[in-house]
């Protein structure tokens, strides 16, 4: 699998879904529909800025479906595309693979290394 075709499609892959934040956005969003704030709430870490420009992102990207209520106060919410969904296989093979590296590595989930030697 060295070939260059499957380089390329990989560098693809992460130029579109890559990052800190847009897997996770994704993560969320195959949970179902979701709003501008919910979205932030469940990502305390991100900034409006960053979150904004990911959404954006993966919307051109035809990734994910921005649909704007007209109403006051404006209500947006954010789903996958049909074609986004698709991304889920993705993830899923992301969580299993981190799954293995975090026990292989003796991760905690939100921490660092925890010594091998260490009961």
């Amino acid at each position: 699998m060295g070939d260059q075709q499957f380089k390329q499609s990989v560098e693809l892959t992460l130029k579109v879904v890559g990052g800190k934040w847009k897997p996770v956005i994704l993560c969320h969003l195959t949970e179902g529909t979701h709003r501008f704030g919910e979205l932030k709430r469940e990502m305390p870490e991100i900034t409006q800025k960053m979150l904004t420009q990911q959404l954006r992102e993966l919307e051109q990207d035809e990734i994910i479906h921005r649909k704007v209520y007209k109403q006051v106060p404006p209500k947006v919410e954010y789903s996958l595309t049909p074609y986004g969904l698709t991304i889920k296989e993705v993830l899923n093979v992301m969580s299993v693979w981190g799954a293995n590296h975090q026990k292989k590595m003796h991760l905690t989930p939100d921490g660092p290394h925890k010594e091998a030697n260490e009961t």
